[in-house]
């Protein structure tokens, strides 16, 4: 019976392809979107229910959608079963609804077995390609491994004999399996010889230390290369130097197999580098080393701390070498370093002692092993001796000689820098302590000091800054009555870290900075603001305020002026300043002191000579100053003591000072007064006042009232 033309829900189709679609996108990975799978199996299940309905039925549409699917990749087992399941259980309800034929099972069946057939055999075609490329590509690659092997090898074998670099070949024992003609042409040997040696005889006790180790870790196989500069001997016995690289050749597993040795001649190339290097280390006037190659071993001297090892330095500069080029020329001072440094370096080649120039006249020796406390200094004496002789050159005949510096300390104590600023810090003691020929051995204690004097002095503008210093007042007593007539101003550092300091540890820092001025126009202003506040408050004790002037401040064309503006400032009475100078800021030359003097004198303010007797005053220029009062010097009256034999003579020199003065018309006033019996036999010579700690030390201005009030009191 004929079949009606089954009617294909194309909206089944797309439904049944949806079902399709997720059960395979949960059992796989697709290589495709979800729009374009389902769009493929929606033509799928069209092309499956046609076949189903067809009058005339075929199971071949099935089998090529089964060879469909393992094109498209589709190939997971769970993919086959759900598509096969799905033709029995969706097909007919979801794309041909309502479809009832006779032998629709049997057509249902045939459906799956055709796909499943399909689909099989598509999958074992695309097996069998697969394998098919695989062993192609194998038998390919292996083909062209083969030719990549035998291309290599001839590579090799043909950079082998035709290398200009020597190439050879050892196994892990050392011996030597094979050599280019280079290698050979370089030792001198022929290839046969070379065959036959060992790598170890090719080792020699001069090679840099640590080569042979290298070796040994490289054919252990914790090293997969080496590149060293090694000597060679030739057959000849003359040397080769080579840059040498060597590789280790492993097995497959890693484990080491042969090495290769690559070796270039750079003979030619280690002499220049050697005439460089000697170049670049060595002063080329002197031919000594110079400070690098010096800083060199020295640096090498200060890595051994294994022991308690001591290390000296003498650091040497000629004495007057710059007059000598001045005068005679820079080619008569050339040739003179050139006979210095050839006798420092014979008086330091039998001790093994480096010799060094640093630059310009300055040598410098290097003792690396002191065993003694007096080793280092024999050094400088024998340096000193070796230049002492006259030097002969041309028609000229020159005295040398030379200051040196020497620091001797443990290995551990400091860098080679701190060793150099040593030693130059002791040079500058050498020098300063006057004459030739001389040395000086460092000092931590003296260097200490030094060092805080240098840091005081860089401190001393900010602390002014920063108001930290202060004046004290010490009595100037009258010993006639015993009344307090004057207070001299001593000025005093407050130091942040250091405490209290006294003028002798930084006014002469002060003078060499040039801040003295300032300073000492701040203690000028401080001390007459106090002296004003005294007369205000006690007018009838008249006390005097005396305030130190340096020589720059003698000299400074504003004294003048900064004089008479601290007293209008505070109201002194310019009688009741006294400025005291030294003998030396009298006799500056110019004249301008002189000057200054008479100007300030024309103001009222008393002027005092301050420790007179120390210096080198003129008794008949003194005259011609403006001066109101002597302050003896200390030195004098402390040579006045009981028991004392020397104490006749001090007494003669004060009783004739203080005869000098009156006969001038200045009035005295003694200093360092301790003791009573220095009071009574200053007060039985006539002088007229003093000042010590017999009378009071320093105090502040607090105190300097309070005395002043206590003297006002009845009884006082």
């Amino acid at each position: 019976m004929a079949l009606s033309a089954p009617e294909i829900s194309t909206s089944g189709a797309q439904r049944y392809a949806g079902r399709w679609t997720h059960a395979i996108a949960r059992r796989a990975f697709v290589p495709m979107t979800s729009e374009q799978v389902q769009e493929l199996l929606t033509g799928h299940a069209v092309r499956l229910a046609q076949a189903l309905a067809a009058e005339e039925f075929s199971a071949e549409p099935a089998r090529e959608v089964g060879r469909a699917l393992v094109e498209a990749n589709l190939t997971e087992p769970d993919t086959l079963g759900w598509s096969l399941r799905a033709l029995t259980e969706h097909l007919v309800d979801d794309v041909v609804p309502g479809l009832a034929l006779p032998d629709q099972a049997a057509r249902l069946t045939r459906l799956q077995a055709a796909l499943a057939e399909g689909f099989a055999w598509a999958l074992r075609d695309r097996t069998f390609a697969q394998q098919e490329r695989i062993s192609r590509s194998a038998w390919e690659a292996r083909n062209e491994a083969e030719q990549a092997l035998r291309d290599s090898e001839a590579r090799f074998r043909a950079v082998f004999s035709g290398a200009a670099i020597g190439i050879g070949i050892g196994d892990l024992t050392g011996q030597i399996v094979d050599v280019n003609q280079s290698f050979a042409d370089m030792l001198g040997y022929s290839r046969d010889e070379l065959r036959e040696l060992n790598v170890s005889t090719l080792f020699h006790d001069g090679d840099a230390p640590g080569i042979w180790e290298l070796y040994e870790d490289l054919i252990e196989g914790k090293r997969d290369r080496v590149r060293i500069e090694k000597r060679y001997f030739r057959k000849d016995g003359s040397e080769l130097w080579t840059d040498l690289a060597v590789t280790l050749i492993r097995h497959d597993d890693g484990r080491p197999r042969f090495t290769v040795a690559m070796v270039q001649d750079i003979t030619e190339r280690y002499a220049l580098q050697q005439r460089l290097r000697f170049q670049a280390l060595h002063d080329p006037l002197t031919g000594l080393p110079n400070r690098t190659l010096f800083f060199e071993r020295l640096e090498a001297v200060l890595q051994d701390r294994e022991h308690d090892r001591r290390v000296g330095v003498c650091f040497l500069d000629l004495d007057g070498f710059k007059a000598i080029n001045d005068a005679l020329g820079h080619d008569v001072g050339d040739q003179l370093l050139i006979v210095v440094a050839r006798r420092l370096a014979e008086a330091g080649a039998g001790a093994g002692h480096l010799v060094a120039r640093m630059g310009g006249d300055e040598f410098v020796i290097l003792v690396e092993d002191v065993d003694e406390e007096g080793t280092a200094i024999e050094v400088a004496e024998s340096a000193l001796r070796a230049v002492a002789d006259p030097v002969y050159i041309g028609a000229n005949q020159l005295a040398v000689s030379a200051s040196v510096g020497v620091v001797d300390r443990f290995v551990t104590e400091g860098t080679a820098a701190d060793l150099m600023k040593a030693a130059d810090t002791t040079l500058y003691w050498a020098k300063a302590e006057g004459g030739r020929g001389r040395w000086a051995r460092y000092d931590p204690e003296r260097a200490a000091r030094e060092a805080t004097s240098t840091a005081l002095a860089a401190a001393l503008p900010a602390a002014l800054a920063r108001d930290e210093f202060v004046v004290e007042y010490q009595p100037i007593v009258s010993l006639g009555n015993g009344g307090m007539r004057a207070v001299e101003a001593l000025i005093r550092w407050q130091h942040p870290t250091l405490g209290l300091l006294s003028p002798d540890q930084f006014i002469g820092l002060a003078e060499e900075t040039g801040l003295i001025i300032r300073l000492g126009q701040w203690v000028l202003e401080r001390s007459c603001a106090e002296a004003g506040r005294w007369h205000k408050e006690f007018p009838r004790a008249r006390l005097m305020v005396s305030v130190n002037l340096s020589a720059r401040q003698v000299s400074d064309p504003e004294i003048v002026d900064q004089v008479a503006g601290a007293l209008r400032h505070s109201g002194l009475p310019p009688d009741l300043l006294q400025l005291e100078l030294t003998e030396s800021a009298l006799m500056a030359p110019g004249g301008e002191p002189v000057r200054a003097l008479r100007r300030l004198a024309s103001t009222g303010v008393r002027l005092a000579i301050d420790d007179f007797g120390t210096g080198y005053s003129n008794l008949a220029y003194l005259r011609q100053l403006p001066i109101h009062t002597l302050k003896l010097a200390g030195p004098f009256v402390d040579g006045m003591r009981a028991q004392d034999p020397a104490s006749v003579v001090a007494e003669r020199i004060v009783d004739a000072l203080v005869r000098l003065a009156h006969a001038l018309g200045l009035s005295v006033t003694a200093e360092s007064v301790e003791t009573l019996e220095q009071v009574e036999r200053l007060t039985a010579l006539g002088c007229d006042s003093g000042q010590g700690r017999h009378f009071g030390t320093p105090a502040a201005p607090a105190t300097i009232a309070e005395l002043l009030r206590s003297a006002e009191m009845p009884g006082g």
